[in-house]
């Protein structure tokens, strides 16, 4: 070994404990070996990346001075976890990532104690930490609750309801706003570091503290002349007043990759009697690897890739992805139409709303992590007569159900829900699994809810949800590439809730909605070879359900089997109420088939509907079993994982 080198460190931690048995000289080596181990583990897995390398000082700093898993240390959306799994130990299996059986690529607390609360949608942090913070003052526990929130994360309301409820209550608590955006700081200068040090000390918190109780032993109008000089003298030297208006005692910026500056503001923050507590760090994303600095965006999520170059790997598709071609669907409608607008939230890039709003730049809207907000605002675009898309993630429009029930649906505001992400998704596991929203959807009056079985049917159900006026309507498609069908020129939108007939039998009825079209017409041909003549649908629509099909094959087969990439109460329950309302279950064979009522870990999207039972030989197996004929259904399907 040469002088000059260092023993590695980080092979030295398994664990917080053995960190901070280390000198703090000694951070700076422990984070760039951590950042490095970080790139080296995501380009053999993928995920995530530029968040995770943003934050390494940061989560090395964080173990450092505090004192977890004893301190709750709690990251928003969990996108920057990966450096924290290194080193609370999970580094043996840090190359598992985001793989079937393997670590998920967000915080969670059935996989570490060091995951005191399981984060994959934004904006949560400060609630479970206020409560983390409630149910220790109630036992009489004695230990600090550290939330790390993203900027971006703080464009949601949930979060500034969370600290107005913190600063109302009074309660003990350090939330660290990740500002890898520059979106709030001016920049960080050795002036800041030291008045942000100073301010983080406790003589200067109780200093402040007896200011502000002497302040009200004065008369109120010198009270309040007093409080709004010490404010205005705050905001313009360090900002923050925002978050001091809702009861926080700001601090910051910092320079989140600065040892010298994190590490005496943290240890002054843990030994704070004062709280609620908001410290300002900003970073920069990517940090430390190049091309993730250079192009922030890219290196978001990131497929496996070449360290030294940067490349990644991806396959070469064999068709456009259903994402695209939502895209040029929707910029195809509007060159026809300048009334049709669209809608994300934060997710230009994964809806394809990014590509709208390079061809229509005033018509397109990014209105931040705000899924309400979103679905509000397009229901009030649609009332003064535009033609609003909200294009949404299945999991992430759960957490504006309220404002489409009450804003959009109540009142039959033509809102057009195009639903990216449907089913079941791969590495990102179960929570961002798009598995209810037809089920939440088609509860509701006069609700149009489409499925596209594959990329022409998805362009054709663009144009016809640009032709509903007259209520909301909803189009799901999936994750990943179409089936490579030919598409064509000016897709023809579809006559309201009805489906079609792809395939003629006489013995059994597969009815599919959505894209297991492709499974049930494998099923069929191997159910014809053992004899067992078939019909496969396409539905369509869920709702209004095209009830003289659903008639017809109730009538003229034998089994009749539904299949769909949802969960229990969605569209089978449509087909089943139909049918059972109108006494025509007698002598049928009705078999659904729905996503289970389990919440399925990340693996292979493949090997994820094995787990589901939702392949062709669970298809196949479940027509046998239908007709008596177990021995052959039991060797058709496969054990389950």
């Amino acid at each position: 070994m040469s002088k000059t080198s260092k023993t590695p460190l980080l092979d030295q931690i398994d664990y917080p404990s053995d960190l901070r048995r280390l000198k703090s000289g000694q951070l700076r080596q422990v984070a760039d070996e951590l950042r490095q181990e970080m790139i080296d583990a995501v380009s053999v897995t993928g995920g995530h990346l530029g968040a995770g390398l943003g934050v390494v000082e940061l989560t090395v700093a964080l173990h450092y001075v505090f004192d977890t898993p004893k301190d709750k240390l709690i990251w928003d959306v969990g996108h920057q976890c990966y450096p924290h799994k290194i080193i609370t130990g999970r580094r043996e299996r840090i190359r598992t990532l985001r793989q079937g059986d393997g670590l998920s690529g967000f915080t969670k607390r059935a996989e570490s104690e060091y995951d005191p609360f399981g984060a994959a949608h934004s904006s949560t942090s400060i609630s479970a930490g206020l409560g983390f913070a409630v149910g220790r003052d109630l036992t009489d526990g004695d230990n600090n609750i550290v939330c790390v929130i993203g900027d971006g994360a703080m464009s949601a309301g949930m979060a500034y309801e969370a600290m107005n409820n913190a600063g109302a209550m009074d309660s003990r608590l350090i939330v660290v706003l990740n500002d890898n955006e520059m979106s709030i700081a001016p920049p960080v200068g050795a002036m800041s570091a030291y008045l942000t040090r100073l301010l983080s000390s406790r003589p200067y918190q109780n200093l402040r503290h007896i200011a502000k109780q002497l302040a009200s032993k004065f008369p109120e109008p010198i009270e309040r002349t007093a409080r709004r000089a010490e404010e205005y003298a705050r905001g313009m030297l360090f900002g923050g007043t925002l978050f001091e208006e809702l009861g926080f005692y700001y601090v910051g910026p910092v320079d989140g990759h600065n040892m010298d500056q994190l590490l005496p503001v943290l240890k002054n923050l843990r030994q704070a009697e004062q709280g609620p507590i908001l410290l300002h760090v900003v970073t920069q994303k990517g940090k430390g690897y190049q091309p993730a600095e250079q192009s922030a965006d890219k290196y978001h999520g990131v497929a496996k890739f070449d360290v030294i170059t940067g490349t990644q790997v991806k396959p070469k598709p064999n068709a456009p992805s259903y994402t695209k071609v939502f895209a040029e669907s929707l910029i195809r409608e509007a060159e026809k139409d300048d009334r049709i607008v669209a809608v994300t939230a934060a997710m230009p890039s994964g809806t394809g709303v990014d590509a709208f709003a390079k061809r229509f730049p005033t018509r397109s809207f990014d209105v931040g992590i705000a899924e309400q907000h979103a679905v509000t605002f397009c229901a009030g675009m649609a009332a003064e007569g535009l033609k609003p898309f909200a294009a949404i993630y299945s999991t992430f429009l759960q957490r504006a159900y309220d404002q489409v029930v009450h804003d959009v649906a109540i009142q039959k505001l033509p809102v057009r829900f195009a639903i990216d992400r449907a089913g079941l998704v791969g590495a990102d596991g179960p929570t961002h699994a798009g598995a209810f929203d037809v089920t939440y959807l088609s509860t509701l009056p006069g609700f149009t809810v489409m499925a596209a079985a594959d990329e022409v049917e998805l362009a054709r159900m663009v144009a016809t949800a640009a032709a509903i006026d007259d209520g909301p309507s909803a189009f799901r498609y999936p994750r990943g590439e179409g089936v490579g069908l030919e598409m064509p020129e000016n897709p023809e939108p579809l006559e309201i809730g009805k489906g079609r007939i792809m395939r003629e039998g006489n013995t059994v009825a597969l009815l599919s909605f959505g894209t297991r079209l492709a499974q049930c017409m494998d099923a069929a041909d191997e159910l014809a070879a053992m004899g067992l003549s078939t019909t496969v649908a396409d539905a369509r629509f869920c709702t209004p359900l095209d009830t003289d099909l659903v008639r017809r094959l109730a009538i003229e087969h034998e089994v009749l089997v539904t299949i769909e990439e949802g969960s229990i109460g969605g569209f089978s329950a449509h087909v089943m109420q139909y049918l059972a309302t109108n006494d025509l279950l007698d002598g049928l064979k009705l078999r659904p088939m729905t996503l289970p009522a389990l919440f399925i870990d990340q693996d292979k999207p493949d090997k994820m509907y094995d787990v589901a039972g939702l392949n062709t030989s669970h298809i196949v197996g479940n027509v046998l079993a239908a007709l008596g004929r177990e021995r052959e259904a039991a060797a058709a399907e496969p054990a389950r994982a």
